[in-house]
């Protein structure tokens, strides 16, 4: 296996920004999925870390989730009963597409390349979330970006594999819960089973690391509330 192809962070910050790039080569940020930071506050960010350093980040909720989600209790900006009707799902409306292009300047603003949108359990296979699904993938500009697609609810892997195909998405997946079914870049998010309390074994951190093929690029980002010591020995396993 090439080890160097893979890199290992963690869902958040569980360290000092500074303290944690001198540690991890990656994070996902989280922060834009429940309420965008200021721009200004994102390009700190930025410049407080090396310049090899990467960001990923989750697509702000407005795109994928409804306004009965439960993260939306997390959500500062105020929105008239409307634009709340318009959120979630990837419909057009003027509400998503403006939380489209939010996004993409926080991706702007942290030179990030990967953009994850996180679909709610309840997102499941039907020809209108299909649907709408090719509607706003064929209607955002994408600037560069790639995008990461994480299905939680009931996909069948065929259909989850001709839709990345379609529409030029990464299949992302928590590898104790589903297989990844894309080529190219492996992203897994290890979430930690029910409530993130699960602390990963070393047979099961090699599990992990015994997936991902041979000079295949692949990120390992950690989600659970152990996130820290898990990555870090994760990361030491793969460098040793």
């Amino acid at each position: 296996m090439v080890t160097t192809l893979i890199k290992t962070g963690c869902c958040g910050f569980p360290l000092p920004k500074v303290e944690y790039a001198e540690r991890f080569p990656v994070a996902e940020v989280q922060q834009t999925f429940y309420e965008p930071p200021r721009i200004s506050t994102l390009q700190r960010w930025r410049a407080l870390v090396p310049a090899d350093f990467e960001f990923t980040l989750k697509a702000w909720q407005l795109i994928t989730h409804t306004d009965k989600s439960p993260t939306f209790r997390r959500l500062k900006t105020k929105l008239t009963p409307s634009q709340l009707e318009q959120c979630g799902s990837f419909q057009i409306s003027p509400t998503v597409l403006w939380a489209w292009e939010r996004t993409r300047a926080c991706a702007e603003a942290l030179s990030a390349r990967y953009v994850l949108f996180q679909c709610p359990a309840r997102f499941i296979c039907t020809p209108t979330n299909i649907d709408q699904m090719r509607g706003f993938f064929n209607t955002i500009e994408r600037h560069g970006l790639a995008f990461l697609w994480e299905p939680r609810g009931d996909w069948p892997e065929d259909r989850v594999l001709s839709l990345c195909l379609e529409l030029n998405l990464v299949h992302v997946v928590d590898p104790f819960v589903a297989r990844v079914t894309t080529s190219g870049l492996i992203y897994f998010r290890l979430h930690g089973g029910r409530n993130f309390k699960q602390v990963f074994t070393g047979a099961e951190l090699q599990q992990v690391a015994g997936l991902i093929p041979a000079g295949r690029p692949a990120c390992v980002m950690f989600n659970n509330i152990n996130m820290l010591n898990d990555a870090t020995r994760f990361q030491a396993e793969q460098f040793r």
